[in-house]
């Protein structure tokens, strides 16, 4: 079978177990010329099941975008379901967030988002996996979670912090709904800890968002929830990450705890498919209010990813359990 037509597929099956796509959706994907053929895909997809679908494309004279154009705004009309498959680029953090909150705030649109979408992930990665099983492990994991306070988190890398969940539950994205978004491909769960607690070493081994992967560890010194200290050997990627964490106060505050588990994810530094692998875990700091509880308001969101992590939950009631050790989920 031809790549576009796997493409095709690929789209329609995620659509559908993720998206709960019907026949009377109307679809509406954002593209670009880098994910034009990733674009045209989900919109063929769309019109194959019977829906009505539209496509914007991005012009590349107005990258990187600031804020959401005025023409992708008016194609909100009617829109029931909205696909993200457009380039990511760091300068466009805030733009994403902004293009997000529109969306979610018409309480009738199931947004899948994949900035960064790539053709490898539709074809032979993530897109083609075992909806039901993941989200079955999703669901028993998150279950887990249920009534921790705190969860103390190791790594082979060095990693070593302590962040507070009381009270904020895990999420994931198998299943979008018009209140809650997720990534195309999916194959996460997370959590948005409470923002001014949390203290600790990151040690970043794996990749960043926007970024890719690290030539050197980053160490992420966090002192009550924000940022103190980065180090690494790389000084160009301190430099780098200081300077997306001034966008604003509270892009350098804690803003997510993820956990990786889609089988067919690879790492391969791109944090869109990264972040869903197994054997991972990653910490975002900046916007959540998305995220049950949140309170960070940044325009930004960046996550840092680092392997096979241990964590161990300590509960209300005091007691502890370690749900998974270096990377391998233990219920």
């Amino acid at each position: 079978m031809p790549d576009f037509y796997r493409m095709v597929e690929s789209a329609k099956n995620a659509m559908i177990h993720v998206m709960d796509l019907k026949p009377d959706d109307h679809v509406l994907v954002i593209t670009d010329k880098k994910t034009e053929r990733i674009g045209r895909a989900f919109y063929q997809a769309a019109e194959q099941y019977g829906c009505t679908a539209d496509l914007f494309d991005i012009p590349n004279s107005n990258r990187p975008l600031k804020t959401v154009p005025q023409p992708m705004l008016d194609k909100l009309d009617g829109t029931t379901v909205a696909i993200n498959a457009f380039a990511s680029m760091q300068e466009e953090t805030p733009f994403r967030i902004q293009w997000i909150k529109q969306i979610l705030a018409t309480g009738r649109i199931r947004l899948g988002h994949g900035p960064g979408i790539t053709e490898a992930m539709m074809i032979d990665g993530p897109m083609n996996v075992d909806y039901a099983g993941m989200l079955a492990t999703a669901v028993r994991l998150s279950d887990a979670f249920t009534n921790a306070a705190s969860v103390h988190i190791t790594a082979l890398a060095g990693t070593d912090v302590t962040v507070y969940i009381e009270d904020r539950p895990f999420a994931n994205d198998i299943k979008i709904t018009t209140e809650h978004f997720g990534n195309l491909p999916c194959g996460e769960i997370w959590c948005a800890p409470v923002e001014n607690r949390g203290d600790g070493l990151i040690v970043c081994d794996g990749s960043i968002g926007d970024i890719g992967n690290v030539t050197e560890p980053l160490h992420i010194t966090i002192r009550n929830g924000k940022i103190t200290e980065l180090i690494s050997n790389d000084d160009k990627l301190v430099k780098q990450v200081q300077a997306l964490l001034k966008i604003d106060p509270e892009a350098s505050v804690i803003g997510e705890l993820g956990i990786g588990l889609n089988a067919g994810a690879k790492l391969t530094g791109n944090l869109l498919e990264d972040e869903k692998a197994f054997n991972t875990a990653h910490i975002a700091f900046g916007n959540n209010e998305e995220m049950a509880g949140g309170q960070n308001k940044s325009k930004t969101h960046r996550d840092f990813l680092f392997y096979k992590p241990t964590f161990t939950v300590t509960y209300k009631d005091g007691s502890q359990r370690t749900l998974i050790k270096d990377g391998t989920i233990q219920i």
